[in-house]
């Protein structure tokens, strides 16, 4: 029994009725959801539908989130779209293979960073990429289905050139079309707006009237369904239909592998496993919290990698975990990942028996179903924050929604993140360096420009708020330099390091030419507050030699020492040396 997750292991028979009921609820919401994220990815319906089977099985086996709804969602589709579109056909049989190969290498490398224990890796995409990533994705996917919404034939590369071919496939925008897709559209924001509000007005209960609010979708697939059936828009005024999806369960079967495609799709499936995984992590954990969970970063891994390689070995495409359908999944009651086996097993009636009911199934309410969930993701009040609070992180967002907008999924999130790694390197390259003094009458020492303090004549005293290394030993050495010059009486150079957590060799290299310098000129280096890790390794060095008697405990003692011995500035006692920290 040890190979059964701890959920099952610990099942609790009061537990059965939320799952029951929130799997039911989860499955009516994924149904339109996988349809039009198939679409989205240029894939044909039912490989959304094989999407939503065996992978959710597999992240119930392995993944450590509770109530965490997996499955196809549209950051992914869209990623799936951009890597594949330029490679073969959208919707042929190469393509699908490709889809698949995508899926399994993502899986495949979710599952080696588990069993690394990389889960630290959901901290290296910062909180304003991801928001700028998925902003820029739902813009992209946003415009991206307008033309279904009017009937039309409209590509294009990036959101100014597809925004172009719409404005002149206006003139044979489809009547019909549009008045299903807009009528969708304005339908599904009522609801979601609108009619939870209503109900509760009406005497439902609020949470059975917000669940009722986000099955809006498969009204409205239903409804429009049975209007072009009844009507036969399909052939009296030419709507584009889903029509004739196969039936019957998925046939497992490996992806076709090619060492061209291969090398085409790493990147890709790269970048889909750490998109797909952070967003996953943070959906799983906001959810956790609420009720005093913990979600494990590696066994995220290990989940997200198991249902993607599920995934391919099923027919699917990528998934990951959904935002709204796990609220949803939350909100029904879920207790465990049983919910998303049975949200799996009503997913495998559909496929084996009703799929004849999507038959006349208009794109044009797909595509209304994927505005109206992307719109939602536009992420407005993150990036107000960033621009009031850190202007650098506002940027590193805009230009990671612009990169994506502009040039592609790819592109922008490496944008994104190359303007947030090169920020970080941009600010610890620019330390901040602050002359300190004491606070009178303490032993705190604060920065002599924001604070009233005392110093002494002869003592410079520095605190770098920073690790010293290769790019920003130099602006250290500069400042210590310019301010010794200014202050020609000084004998001694007060270096404060309780902010600093590792030397490296540039700057240690710096530190020796810096303490010579000031020795020629009669003038003391001194270190106060120094670290352990970085005192074990420095007292192995000619400049930790050098130092002996000049490294303080604190900074106290430092200028207490300067203070009682400035005859003889070189002479900090034996009893001034800080013992290993």
């Amino acid at each position: 029994m040890q190979f059964m997750p701890s959920w099952m292991r610990n099942y609790q028979r009061s537990w059965l009725s939320g799952d029951l009921v929130a799997g039911v609820i989860v499955t009516v919401m994924l149904i339109p959801q996988s349809l039009a994220y198939a679409l989205l990815a240029g894939l044909p319906p039912e490989v959304g539908l094989y999407a939503s089977i065996l992978p959710i099985v597999a992240y119930a086996l392995l993944g450590s989130s509770m109530t965490l709804a997996v499955g196809p969602v549209a950051v992914a589709s869209l990623m799936t779209a951009s890597a594949l579109q330029p490679l073969a056909a959208a919707g042929s049989a190469e393509y699908v293979g490709l889809a698949m190969l995508l899926s399994l290498l993502s899986g495949g490398m979710l599952l080696l960073f588990g069993l690394l224990r990389l889960g630290f890796l959901a901290h290296f995409l910062s909180h304003p990429v991801i928001s700028g990533f998925i902003s820029g994705s739902a813009i992209l996917i946003a415009v991206g289905q307008l033309k279904h919404l009017m009937g039309v034939k409209a590509g294009g590369g990036n959101v100014l050139d597809t925004l172009l071919q719409l404005a002149h496939a206006v003139p044979h925008t489809n009547g019909v079309t549009l008045g299903i897709g807009a009528g969708s559209v304005l339908f599904l924001l009522l609801a979601r707006k609108s009619l939870a509000p209503w109900l509760v007005r009406a005497g439902v209960d609020a949470k059975l009237a917000e669940l009722a609010s986000k099955l809006a979708p498969m009204l409205a697939v239903l409804v429009t369904t049975a209007l072009v059936a009844a009507l036969r828009w399909d052939e009296s005024a030419g709507v584009s239909i889903v029509g004739a999806v196969p039936q019957g369960l998925p046939m497992l079967a490996f992806p076709p592998v090619a060492a061209s495609a291969i090398g085409q799709l790493w990147l890709p499936a790269l970048l889909l496993s750490l998109v797909g995984f952070v967003e996953s992590v943070s959906v799983a954990q906001s959810l956790a919290l609420k009720r005093q969970q913990r979600v494990q970063p590696n066994r995220e891994l290990l989940g997200l990698g198991a249902a993607n390689v599920a995934s391919a070995l099923s027919g699917g495409f990528p998934v990951t975990g959904g935002f709204a359908r796990s609220v949803v999944n939350f909100s029904a009651g879920a207790n465990t990942p049983l919910a998303g086996v049975v949200s799996a097993m009503l997913m495998a009636v559909v496929i084996a028996a009703l799929t004849g009911l999507f038959h006349y199934l208009p794109h044009a309410v797909l595509a209304a179903t994927i505005i109206v969930a992307v719109v939602s993701l536009i992420d407005m009040q993150t990036l107000r924050e960033a621009w009031r609070y850190d202007r650098a992180d506002a940027w590193s967002l805009l230009a990671t929604a612009g990169g994506v907008i502009v040039w592609g999924v790819e592109v922008g999130i490496l944008m994104g993140v190359g303007l947030s790694l090169g920020t970080l390197v941009w600010r610890s390259s620019h330390p901040h360096i602050a002359v300190v003094g004491r606070v009178p009458g303490t032993e705190h020492f604060r920065n002599i420009a924001r604070h009233p303090v005392a110093t002494e004549p002869e003592l410079i005293a520095v605190r770098v708020d920073e690790s010293l290394y290769f790019a920003n030993s130099e602006v250290l050495q500069d400042t210590i330099e310019s301010l010794v010059a200014a202050q020609p009486r000084t004998r001694h150079v007060l270096l404060v390091c309780s902010a600093i957590n590792q030397i490296d060799a540039t700057a240690l290299g710096v530190l020796t030419d810096l303490e010579s310098s000031l020795a020629r000129r009669g003038i003391a280096l001194l270190l106060s507050e120094v670290k352990g890790p970085v005192l074990d390794r420095l007292q192995k060095t000619s400049l930790g030699q050098n130092l002996q008697g000049r490294v303080f405990l604190s900074t106290h003692q430092a200028f207490e020492s300067v203070r009682q011995n400035t005859a003889t500035p070189m002479a900090g006692g034996e009893k001034q040396v800080a013992p290993s920290l």
